[in-house]
């Protein structure tokens, strides 16, 4: 299937020993992190962005994939880091962000800190509460793609969200919200303050699962959900890399 110009993975190897893996959104693309990707990898780290299975080719072939599909090529993304890396910071946007979350909880003190804009951790909107009753009906729903307030930017990603993709996320929510006491590292989260498409639910969630002193947040004043192509994508750039340099082992010796 032909991947669509502009949503292919992104790989770059760094002089550091730092690697940052960063998991994409739900029917978006690595197009959608590209920006924070190449600002990581310009200060030297090695930075990876998977083109998770089914994005960035048709709503239609997403449809035959799952959340464990997507996971599976996160984790051997950072398979691929770890071969290089000495360290490793995962970091993700809205559903990747939930991905980056999981993978924290599976690798431990293999995972050195977790960076989440805007991450999906609950079914607080309409579409993904009825997706497992929508999927036996339709096929798919209007897309979620491009809520972005700065003019003239579009996200590459699907028009269409196709259901039974979208019914395999409660699955994933549900078993990365019950480990979330396994979260050990540090966790920054960049929130916009206006979001069409994750609403307040996953931020409760979050807050309730990790202890105040393992959990910052800052806000996104001027962006919608997909902040790292919006207004404060210059700040969520420099935050994250202020993040790594300031946990971050390799960086330091």
């Amino acid at each position: 299937m032909p991947v669509i110009p502009g949503a292919e993975s992104y790989f770059r190897a760094g002089a550091s020993g730092t690697g940052v893996l960063l998991c994409h959104g739900f029917t978006g693309s690595p197009g959608s992190l590209r920006p924070w990707a190449e600002y990581l990898a310009e200060a030297g780290l090695t930075v990876s962005v998977p083109r998770l299975p089914g994005h960035g080719t048709t709503w239609q072939e997403m449809s035959r994939t799952r959340w464990e599909d997507w996971y599976a090529e996160a984790d051997r993304g950072y398979g691929e880091l770890r071969g290089q890396c000495s360290e490793i910071f995962v970091m993700g946007l809205s559903m990747g962000g939930c991905l980056a979350l999981r993978m924290a909880e599976l690798r431990g003190a293999a995972v050195s800190g977790v960076v989440l804009v805007n991450p999906s951790l609950a079914p607080d909107t309409r579409l993904f509460m009825l997706a497992p009753l929508l999927k036996l009906v339709v096929p798919s729903l209007p897309g979620i793609a491009s809520d972005i307030k700065k003019e003239g930017v579009q996200e590459l990603g699907y028009t269409r969200v196709p259901v039974r993709a979208a019914a395999s996320l409660p699955a994933l929510w549900r078993l990365t919200q019950s480990r979330l006491s396994e979260v050990t590292q540090p966790v920054l989260v960049f929130r916009s303050t206006v979001d069409h498409v994750v609403g307040p639910a996953s931020m409760r969630v979050l807050q309730a699962g990790l202890p105040a002193g393992q959990l910052a947040v800052r806000e996104c004043p001027d962006s919608y959900h997909v902040a790292t192509l919006d207004n404060d994508a210059p700040t969520i750039f420099a935050g994250s890399l202020e993040f790594v340099r300031a946990h971050s082992h390799a960086e330091t010796e």
